[in-house]
């Protein structure tokens, strides 16, 4: 046995990439998280999943700097305190995340949010409206980024014009200029039609490679596609935790669950 970096014994074996104990949240009393200790593994897809209200949205935005803790701590490889500190901040460690409301600028094309974003950590990325050459730099990137994401044919139009799905694909591609050792992605079939949800799933299992996911994901497909390991959280606390396969037998998980249909599949 060894010694948790934030105290208390854990078993001898790899460091998660992203390790929280304690995590709680409370809203004017109410705790949205409560308590909640969470190993991601280096190099897997972890979902969070969970009915309405069970504290998903609220403990990503914990691991990712959008929300504050009331209390608890969150490591980056066992040795980084993420908790307290800026997106920004948390970003340029290695965590990056999409958001489950897309965020993009409906004049600018993909190709221009692609280099913006490849530029960002330089400090150059909002010196764009000086010259076009100060992001010439990043374009053969941003073209590979593109094309990795499906986009290839898309890069030159507004993004406002594209579809849904594909705003989606492109809010992966920012994430990933990002370059993240930890990639967080808050619901990303929501709102798909099944041809969209197969290609984000054939999507995240190609980018998965050399990185850790992080999903919220209420599509239980999706999870059983891409899942190694599937935290279910219910009144802000963790239900139950293991692969998919054990978890969707669970009668703690079946009850939590009751009424959506998802939840027999």
């Amino acid at each position: 046995m060894g010694e948790d970096p934030i105290g208390g014994p854990r078993d001898a074996g790899p460091v998660p990439v992203l390790m929280a104990r304690g995590l709680t949240r409370e809203f004017r009393g109410f705790r949205a998280v409560d308590g909640v200790d969470l190993d991601v593994a280096e190099g897997s897809v972890h979902a969070l999943v969970g009915p309405n209200g069970a504290g998903k949205t609220t403990l990503f935005n914990l691991l990712t700097g959008f929300v504050r803790p009331t209390a608890g701590s969150v490591l980056l490889q066992g040795r980084r305190e993420l908790a307290g500190r800026s997106p920004e901040t948390i970003s340029r460690l290695g965590v990056a995340r999409s958001f489950q409301i897309t965020s993009l600028f409906a004049e600018l094309t993909p190709r221009r949010h692609v280099e913006l974003a490849l530029a960002s950590p330089t400090g150059l990325g909002w010196r764009f409206w000086r010259s076009d050459r100060t992001l010439r730099r990043f374009a053969g990137p941003a073209a590979d980024l593109l094309a990795r994401v499906g986009l290839a044919d898309h890069g030159d139009v507004p993004a406002g014009s594209l579809s849904y799905g594909r705003k989606r694909a492109l809010e992966l591609a920012l994430a990933l200029a990002l370059d993240p050792k930890v990639l967080l992605l808050d619901e990303p079939t929501a709102g798909m039609g099944a041809e969209d949800v197969d290609r984000v799933i054939e999507l995240i299992g190609e980018i998965r490679a050399g990185r850790t996911v992080v999903m919220v994901e209420h599509n239980m497909n999706v999870v059983a596609s891409l899942a190694d390991r599937v935290t279910v959280l219910q009144h802000g606390k963790v239900l139950v935790e293991g692969p998919y396969a054990e978890i969707r037998h669970d009668p703690r998980v079946i009850t939590a669950y009751l009424g959506d249909p998802d939840a027999a599949h």
